[in-house]
């Protein structure tokens, strides 16, 4: 369980959400963003120093040089596992990866595939709410657990699918996953390997999901492999517009939901979600737009995993939020510096 008075110090308590809408958890106070990217900024400045050796610059950990022509600029992660790609810039848009490519575990990235599934199942028209949905028993039973992040709910509520997805993917809450993995495939288990085929079809080849809302640390992944899901679920406009929402108000839920990834709207980023655990540490799935040298706005999508595994949730969450941060206003100022025609 999660003591009230330290959220997230259980390994399976994947996400931050505030006590307004999930089982009471207390919040604390989280240094503004500016200061947490400077920090971040100075200490990625540091590492990248002492990884150049006679010009080769070394991928954290040392496991393989990065590739030719890639931006070694960048503040990359000096921990864990990153991927990034830009949007319409063929192959100099390929950023690359840095750190091993092994799976790890994903917490509650997890809704990603989730949401991916429900909306190929059931789509929704852009503008429009889907399909209507009971919540059921158990989801409202669940709305107390103390081991994850959850948003209270009544059973026999009907709701939207897209007021469903606003309450997995902002507030991240398991209760809602597990319902949404019931109503679409009459278990979790069936969910669970629509998940696995979905995975495959995409080429992720590194990745196992054990459950629809990445409460077990057995539901691994990598950077690279969720970089392919996310450059195929920003595609679905419902989904897009759901992520880049920073709050939702839902009915028959008290109080205003809010988004975990407090990055959102700063910095050009418009989604896409968080997750941590103590196995996991803190994990970012994200999205930004960044104008190039010609003033083209440019979609960049990222994954970091991995952050401060070990440590509790609230600190893997903090620590990926701050090296995300940093991550994507460099990458913003290496698009600003390059156009369809840069070599």
């Amino acid at each position: 369980m999660c003591p009230a008075t330290v959220p997230g110090e259980s390994e399976l308590c994947p996400d931050q959400v505030p006590p307004s809408t999930v089982a009471p958890r207390t919040s604390r106070p989280r240094r503004p963003l500016r200061s947490r990217l400077v920090a971040s900024g100075a200490a990625g400045a540091g590492a990248l120093t002492a990884l150049v050796v006679l010009g080769t610059v070394v991928h954290p950990g040392g496991d393989r040089p990065a590739a030719p022509g890639s931006p070694a600029s960048l503040s990359w992660p000096a921990e864990g596992q990153t991927s990034i790609h830009v949007e319409g810039l063929g192959s100099r848009g390929a950023l690359g990866s840095r750190g091993a490519q092994k799976p790890v575990p994903l917490a509650s990235v997890t809704k990603v595939m989730t949401a991916y599934v429900i909306l190929r199942d059931h789509p929704v028209p852009p503008g429009g709410d889907g399909a209507r949905i009971t919540v059921d028993a158990r989801a409202a039973q669940e709305s107390s657990l103390g081991a994850e992040s959850t948003v209270a709910v009544e059973a026999g509520r009907r709701l939207s699918e897209r007021q469903v997805l606003e309450l997995m993917l902002l507030p991240s809450a398991g209760n809602i996953a597990r319902m949404l993995a019931r109503w679409d495939a009459g278990s979790e288990e069936a969910f669970v390997g629509k998940m696995n085929r979905a995975a495959r079809d995409l080429g992720m080849t590194n990745t196992t999901y054990t459950d629809p809302s990445g409460i077990t640390p057995t539901t691994v992944s990598t950077s690279e492999d969720q970089l392919k899901l996310a450059r195929q679920v920003m595609r679905d406009p419902v989904f897009r517009s759901v992520v880049a929402e920073r709050e939702a108000d839902v009915p028959g839920v008290s109080g205003t939901v809010r988004n975990t990834d407090t990055l959102v709207g700063e910095n050009g980023v418009i989604g896409v979600k968080t997750g941590s655990s103590t196995p996991a540490g803190g994990n970012l799935m994200w999205a930004a737009t960044a104008p190039d040298r010609d003033g083209h706005e440019r979609l960049v999508l990222g994954v970091v995993l991995h952050q401060e595994a070990g440590t509790g949730s609230e600190q893997g969450l903090d620590a990926v939020l701050t090296a995300g941060g940093s991550l994507i206003a460099s990458v913003r100022r290496w698009v600003a510096a390059t156009g369809p025609a840069s070599r």
